[in-house]
C-alpha cells in the first residue's frame, strides 16, 4: 500500500491533480469537450448526406484513426517540440489555457456560429467524387482535431512525471485520447441516428454543457501557468537577493 501511494505521488503535477485517476479525469473531459464529437457528428451527417452507409462508416473509422494519431503524437512528442523551441511548460499552460478558454467562450455564447464555420470547412472540399480522400483534411484536421485540441494534448503530455514512471502516465493519457477517438467513430458512424435522437436543440444543449466544462478547464490551466510563473520568478528573486 505504501509503495502504491508513493507511486501515485509522482503524478501530482498533472495540472494540480494528485493521482493517475485525476490525470484521466482531467484529460478525458478536456479532450472530449474540445473535440465535441456529438456536435460535430451533426455536421458530419450533413456533409456525408447522399452517400451510402458503408462509405460513411468507413469514413468515420478513418477520421477516428487519424484523430487518435494526432492526439497521441501531441501527447507523446509535444513536450519535445516545446523543448526544442525553448518554450517552458508554464508558457504553454498560459497560452493553451487562453486558447481553450476563448474557444470555449465562443462555443458557450454562439454554438450555432461555430457549427456554421465547421460546416463550411468540411463541406468545401467534400464535393469531390472520392469522399474518402477527404478523411484527413479537412474532416480530421481541422474539423475534428483542430489547433485547440492539439494545444490541450500537448499541455497534458508536458505534465509528465520524472523518468521511470512517465510511461504509465502517458499510457493513461493515451487511453483517454483513444476513448475520445472511439466516441468520434461511434458518433460519426451513427450520425444520422444521433441527429434523429437528439435533434439540433438537444445537441446544442450538450454542446453548451461541454463548452462550460471546457471553459473551466481552460481557466484552470491558465491559473496553474500563472502560478508557476509567479513562483519561479519569486524563487529567482530570492536567489539573487541571497
Amino acid at each position: 500500500m505504501t509503495a502504491h501511494a508513493g507511486l501515485l505521488t509522482h503524478f501530482s503535477t498533472v495540472v494540480g491533480l494528485p493521482s493517475l485517476s485525476g490525470a484521466f479525469l482531467m484529460a478525458f473531459p478536456a479532450l472530449f469537450s474540445i473535440v465535441n464529437p456529438l456536435g460535430a457528428a451533426l455536421i458530419f451527417a450533413q456533409v456525408t448526406a447522399g452517400h451510402d452507409r458503408r462509405t460513411c462508416v468507413a469514413l468515420a473509422g478513418q477520421v477516428a484513426f487519424y484523430s487518435a494519431m494526432l492526439m497521441l503524437a501531441s501527447i507523446w512528442v509535444g513536450g519535445l517540440v516545446l523543448s526544442f523551441f525553448g518554450i517552458t511548460i508554464d508558457a504553454l499552460r498560459i497560452a493553451g489555457g487562453l486558447v481553450v478558454a476563448v474557444r470555449a467562450w465562443s462555443l458557450l455564447q454562439a454554438p450555432e456560429t461555430e457549427e456554421a464555420r465547421k460546416q463550411a470547412q468540411a463541406s468545401g472540399s467534400t464535393q469531390a467524387a472520392n469522399l474518402m480522400g477527404q478523411a484527413f483534411f479537412p474532416l480530421t484536421m481541422p474539423f475534428t482535431v483542430g489547433p485547440g485540441t492539439i494545444a490541450v494534448a500537448i499541455a497534458l503530455g508536458s505534465e509528465g512525471p520524472p523518468t521511470g514512471t512517465h510511461i504509465i502516465f502517458y499510457g493513461v493519457l493515451s487511453i483517454a485520447a483513444v476513448l475520445v477517438a472511439g466516441i468520434v467513430w461511434a458518433a460519426y458512424a451513427y450520425a444520422e441516428q444521433l441527429l434523429h435522437l437528439l435533434g439540433k436543440t438537444g445537441t446544442r444543449i450538450v454542446s453548451r454543457l461541454a463548452a462550460l466544462i471546457l471553459l473551466s478547464i481552460g481557466v484552470q490551466i491558465l491559473v496553474t501557468g500563472v502560478q508557476g510563473v509567479v513562483l519561479s520568478t519569486a524563487h529567482a528573486v530570492m536567489t539573487m537577493a541571497n
